[in-house]
């Protein structure tokens, strides 16, 4: 395969040699200014009427489309930022009424413990002095029941003794003397 392509090679250079080369040829300058001529002018014409009014057009509708996109990101970006706000103050809305929730709780929890307190206090209060009242009574009763027992063993011993049954108020003098000297 080599010899073949050299054997093309000798061929081809021998076949320029013969013709030369047109453009070199200044008898085919006038058709060829002719020809670059009608082709620089046929696209001039296509470029400037076809070519780069759609790439124009291309271009600014691109540009169009970028600038609606940046305006909905900021209308965006600005909504997200009233959203953000909104939110915030919301928020600063709810823990101040919780807040105040709280403390009403508060403070109604703390009166109707202190109504609760009074209460137990008085009913307390109460208590203890209808139980002082009873004591005070069982004292009484306990010490008329040992003046009692002291008037009934003072008789039963004068009786054991002289074999005479003293007077009551002799018996309640006696006892009266011996509980005043205790």
């Amino acid at each position: 395969m080599l010899p073949s392509l050299v054997l093309f090679a000798a061929e081809s250079a021998e076949g320029a040699e013969k013709a030369g080369l047109p453009q070199l040829d200044s008898s085919t300058w006038p058709s060829q200014l002719f020809w670059l001529a009608l082709t620089f002018g046929v696209l001039y014409w296509l470029m400037s009427t076809y070519f780069l009014p759609r790439i124009g057009a291309a271009l600014e509708e691109r540009r169009d489309r970028i600038a609606d996109d940046l305006d909905k990101a900021a209308e965006g970006r600005r909504m997200a930022e009233e959203a953000e706000a909104e939110y915030s103050r919301s928020l600063a809305d709810a823990r101040a009424k919780a807040q105040a929730i709280a403390a009403q709780t508060r403070d109604e929890v703390s009166t109707e413990v202190s109504t609760m307190q009074k209460e137990a206090e008085e009913s307390l209060a109460e208590k203890t002095e209808a139980a002082e009242t009873r004591i005070r009574d069982m004292k009484a009763s306990a010490a008329a029941k040992v003046r009692e027992a002291a008037a009934d063993t003072t008789r039963a011993i004068v009786e054991a003794l002289i074999k005479e049954s003293p007077v009551d108020s002799v018996v309640a003098a006696a006892v009266a003397k011996a509980a005043g000297k205790a």
